[in-house]
């Protein structure tokens, strides 16, 4: 008899689990916007740990953003460098590199990251803010 319970328990918790439903990884559509002073030259944006995540967005000036570029998979920090010229040479200033374990992924939307000018002395970018423009619809 107490190998029936145990069956029947067991069975029923069985079929009472349900899987999550997760929204796929991607592709998450991301522009750049400039919220300091100066002209972002040559920039660099990495959305994941995936090597094709990896884009050129060009140049940005202040106050400004860049297109949207398409990528397989985004988080909420990514690595961004740019080159800023001071007093007349060039400077790459950059995020640094982003460890992606445990965060989780934005999925296919339209965001916006904000980037400034945090450290000028050790040349450090930060995120100010990261925007859901719109979800993205895929034909």
């Amino acid at each position: 008899m107490k190998k029936i319970l145990v069956i029947s328990a067991l069975f029923i918790l069985a079929v009472a689990c349900k899987k999550t439903k997760f929204s796929p990884e991607g592709p998450t559509d991301i522009r750049i916007r400039n919220l300091s002073d100066l002209t972002f030259n040559n920039v660099i944006l990495s959305t994941s740990e995936y090597p094709e995540d990896v884009d050129t967005l060009g140049t940005i000036i202040h106050g400004s953003e860049s297109d949207y570029y398409r990528f397989k998979k985004a988080y909420p920090k990514a690595e961004i460098s740019a080159t800023i010229d001071i007093d007349g040479s060039p400077v790459i200033f950059s995020t640094g590199p982003v460890d992606y374990t445990y965060m989780q992924y934005i999925g296919q939307d339209m965001i916006t990251y904000e980037v400034y000018i945090s450290d000028m002395a050790n040349r450090v970018l930060s995120i100010n803010n990261v925007v859901l423009e719109a979800p993205l619809t895929l034909k």
